[in-house]
């Protein structure tokens, strides 16, 4: 009978592990689309994409969203676009703690998605909160200005992701000489990090393990 209830108890927590991700990301596509299509209700009746197509297609809000974005990526690479970004942010600058917020959140996107510069290219690992226990960083850079000569040399900027929301963390200043570089890509940290350690990239590789990132950016 113990035998019988361990192999229930490890085939249903197998289940689970797919059901769950699975259901929850359903769930919410479905939102998604939900929210997408109501922001598509609001056009008048004559100019509603039910109307013109004669039938309601599910998730157009969706399509329509990324087509509004991909055109807003399209027009901001070019000269005019640039000047009118930078005219709306010069607009969102002038409104108390808005501008904060704004700010804050455009240079984490950025951090994020950005493919120039250094943005969270380099996990490593550290002691945090205290000594004995490590956590996953991300490396943004060297210490400079004010920072730089108010604290030792060769210095490193830190995020420290929560878990299970990255967006969110600590920020900290540490010695290049207390990280310990990773090997493992920003994506598959991500993936520990929001899954809770329940994901772990494969240390194995068939081209071999690979050698730790260096850090990079002027000393």
């Amino acid at each position: 009978m113990p035998a019988f209830k361990t192999w229930v108890k490890t085939y249903l927590l197998t289940g689970l592990i797919v059901v769950v991700p699975i259901t929850i990301t359903v769930y919410i596509i479905q939102v998604l689309i939900g929210v997408m299509d109501d922001i598509v209700s609001v056009l008048p009746a004559d100019y509603h994409p039910d109307t013109l197509l004669g039938f309601h297609l599910p998730g157009l809000g969706v399509v329509l969203v990324t087509l509004l974005v991909f055109m807003v990526g399209l027009l901001t690479r070019n000269y005019a676009g640039k000047k009118l970004v930078s005219l709306g942010e010069l607009l969102v600058s002038r409104i108390p703690f808005v501008s904060n917020i704004y700010r804050a959140l455009k240079q984490f996107t950025e951090a994020i998605f950005s493919s120039r510069g250094n943005h969270f290219k380099q996990v490593v690992m550290l002691e945090f909160p205290r000594s004995g226990l490590y956590s996953l960083g991300f490396v943004a850079g060297r210490v400079k200005g004010e920072l730089e000569s108010k604290t030792n040399p060769d210095m490193m900027n830190v995020f420290i992701p929560c878990s299970p929301n990255p967006t969110t963390g600590y920020y900290v200043i540490v010695p290049e000489k207390d990280l310990i570089p990773l090997t493992m890509t920003v994506e598959e940290a991500f993936k520990v990090i929001i899954s809770g350690g329940l994901v772990s990239p494969d240390s194995s590789s068939p081209s071999g393990p690979k050698a730790p990132i260096p850090f990079t950016g002027p000393r």
